[in-house]
C-alpha cells in the first residue's frame, strides 16, 4: 500500500473507532470490529472504502475458508458498521455473506479443574483477575471496568455497571474474593480502578484511570490451560459459564442463578441445566429406569 494510501486507511481506522466510542460501545467490541477494517485492507491491498459489492463477496469466499463462523460474523458485523457509520453507505449484509445459526454447547471446566487453572496463572494480577471473574460470574468487559467505588464491603456485593444491553446488576461479594481484591489492591494503591493499567512510573500506574489489556488475562489463562494439560475448547467467557453450571450442580435455583448472570430471557439460563454433570446423571438414572422397563429377550425364537 502506498504512503499516501496508508494515511488514508488510518484516517478511516480513526473515523471508525471515534464512531465506535459514540455508539457506546465497548472497549473489546471497538478493537474487534476495527481490525475488520485493517484486514480487508491488508487482503486487498488498498483502502476498503474503494471496494464494490463483489469485493466484499470475494473476501467472505475466502475468509469462510480460513477463519471460524464466530470470526467472520465479527468481521461481518465491523464491516457493516463501517460502511453504515463512517461511509454512509446501504450494504444489505445478508446478500454477501450469513453465518448459520447454530447454538453449541460450550464446554466448562469441573470446580478442581477450575481450581487447577486458575492457580496456575504465573502473574499474580491475572490469577485475581480470572479468580473474580469466575467467583461472579462476571463478562470479560465487567471485570475489566471494576471500580474501588464498586466495591461494597459492608453489603458484601459488587456493582456490575454498563453489563449487556448497557443494564446493571448487583452480585453478592464472597469473602474469599474481596481478600483476594485487597491484597491486590495494595499492590498498586490505585484509588479508581481494581485492575489498572500496570504500564508506566508507579505514580502513572497510581494515577491511571485505565484498564488494564483484556489481551493480558486471555493469554495468561490460555498459557495455564496449556501447563495444566486441559484439552478442553475454554476462554475467558467459559468460566463464567462454568460459574453457572457449577451453581447448578450445588442446588442453586435457576431464577437465582439468571438474576446473579443478568440475563433477561430465562432460556439462555437453562443451558447450564443440560451441561451439569449432576443433571446429566439424573437424566441418565431417569433413562435408565425407563429402559430397565423393557425387557429385551437375548434367546433367538
Amino acid at each position: 500500500m502506498l504512503p499516501q494510501d496508508q494515511q488514508k486507511l488510518d484516517k478511516l481506522y480513526q473515523s471508525m473507532v471515534k464512531a465506535l466510542k459514540r455508539q457506546g460501545m465497548s472497549d473489546v467490541t471497538i478493537d474487534t470490529y476495527s481490525r475488520a477494517i485493517t484486514r480487508i485492507a491488508r487482503f486487498f491491498d488498498r483502502c476498503p472504502d474503494e471496494l464494490g459489492k463483489q469485493d466484499l463477496k470475494d473476501y467472505f469466499d475466502h475468509f469462510v475458508t480460513i477463519r471460524s463462523w464466530g470470526t467472520v460474523r465479527a468481521d461481518r458485523c465491523g464491516l457493516q458498521f463501517f460502511w453504515k457509520y463512517v461511509l454512509n453507505k446501504k450494504w444489505k449484509w445478508v446478500d454477501i455473506v450469513k453465518p448459520p445459526q447454530v447454538r453449541p454447547i460450550p464446554d466448562v471446566l469441573t470446580v478442581a479443574e477450575t481450581e487447577k487453572a486458575i492457580n496456575s496463572v504465573r502473574e499474580l494480577r491475572y490469577r485475581i483477575f480470572l479468580f473474580t471473574l469466575y467467583s461472579m460470574g462476571m463478562r470479560l468487559g465487567e471485570c475489566l471496568s471494576l471500580k474501588v467505588s464498586d466495591i461494597d464491603s459492608q453489603k458484601m456485593q459488587v456493582h456490575i455497571r454498563n453489563g449487556k444491553g448497557r443494564k446493571d446488576r448487583l452480585v453478592p461479594l464472597p469473602q474469599a474474593t474481596l481478600k483476594a481484591l485487597r491484597f491486590y489492591w495494595k499492590t498498586h494503591q490505585n484509588p479508581v480502578m481494581i485492575f489498572p493499567n500496570l504500564r508506566g512510573s508507579e505514580q502513572t500506574i497510581r494515577n491511571s484511570v485505565g484498564h488494564m489489556h483484556y489481551q493480558g488475562p486471555q493469554q495468561a489463562l490460555k498459557g495455564a490451560l496449556k501447563d495444566c494439560g486441559i484439552s478442553k475448547r475454554i476462554t475467558i467467557h467459559s468460566l463464567r459459564h462454568s460459574f453457572a453450571t457449577h451453581l447448578v450442580e450445588s442446588g442453586v435455583q435457576l431464577r437465582l442463578i439468571q438474576e446473579l448472570l443478568g440475563h433477561e430471557d430465562p432460556k439462555t439460563t437453562l443451558l447450564y441445566t443440560q451441561i451439569s454433570d449432576v443433571a446429566a446423571q439424573n437424566r441418565t438414572r431417569e433413562v435408565n429406569n425407563l429402559i430397565n422397563r423393557v425387557r429385551l429377550s437375548f434367546i433367538e425364537k
